[in-house]
């Protein structure tokens, strides 16, 4: 059976980090049968990043190389009606996503206002990760957020940027449906891999602040959550 391998769970989210959160609803909404292994050390995974699959005994790493083997290997339909139009759509969504996904790792390692509550609720979940660890992890981190570019702005600056996206976000999500109807599709499990990354944690940055104020953001983070919960 297919196996997934991505980072822990969080705060009632199965996976802390945005990518594997994307791969996860889309497997679920789909029907794939899998397997869901959670693991903190990245350094045995494709280009030592999580998430990757094991399928077949073939391993696929990166979100976006995941889905498209799915959807080729097991003729899933979920994107089948998008027009070319929707699909660009999809690709330009999809690379403001990943600028989001830099704001939002900022705001739980780097930003020192947040991060104590971030590291504070991981070991209360993950009891075999101390605080010497994730300090460690923490310096790895502010070391890819400088060298990224986010580590050289400062926090006004860098959440602008991700409040930038979220407006986007907001601006295309209906009231209620799916970005492109009455279904979700594809982009709408990647969609709530990163708001639901910020919705779902009780820590009060910037973008939950956002995301708390925008009901179509939140609706439809919590009516995906709710789909393949459990």
């Amino acid at each position: 059976m297919l196996t997934l391998y991505s980072y822990p769970e969080l705060f009632g989210v199965a996976d802390n980090n945005g990518y594997g959160l994307k791969v996860l609803p889309f497997l679920k909404l789909t029907g794939v049968p899998f397997v869901h292994e959670h693991i903190f050390d990245a350094s045995g995974a494709p280009r030592g990043q999580l998430p990757y699959i094991v399928d077949g005994g073939e391993t696929i790493g990166d979100s976006e190389t995941i889905i498209a083997h799915l959807i080729r290997k097991y003729r899933l339909t979920m994107d089948a009606a998008l027009s070319p139009a929707e699909r660009m759509t999809d690709h330009l969504i999809s690379r403001m996503l990943d600028n989001l996904y830099w704001v939002m790792s900022y705001s739980r390692w780097e930003d020192d206002r947040y991060f104590p509550a971030f590291r504070d609720a991981f070991m209360t979940q993950h009891s075999r990760v101390d605080a010497a660890g994730l300090d460690k992890a923490r310096k790895y981190n502010e070391q890819r957020y400088y060298f990224q570019g986010i580590g050289r702005y400062a926090p006004d600056a860098a959440y602008a940027r991700g409040l930038a996206d979220l407006k986007v976000l907001s601006d295309l999500i209906p009231a209620n449906g799916y970005v492109y109807g009455a279904k979700p599709t594809s982009i709408d499990a990647g969609i709530y891999g990163f708001i639901a990354n910020i919705h779902f944690f009780p820590i009060e940055t910037p973008l939950k602040a956002f995301v708390t104020a925008h009901p179509n953001l939140v609706r439809h983070c919590e009516d995906i959550h709710a789909a393949v919960s459990g």
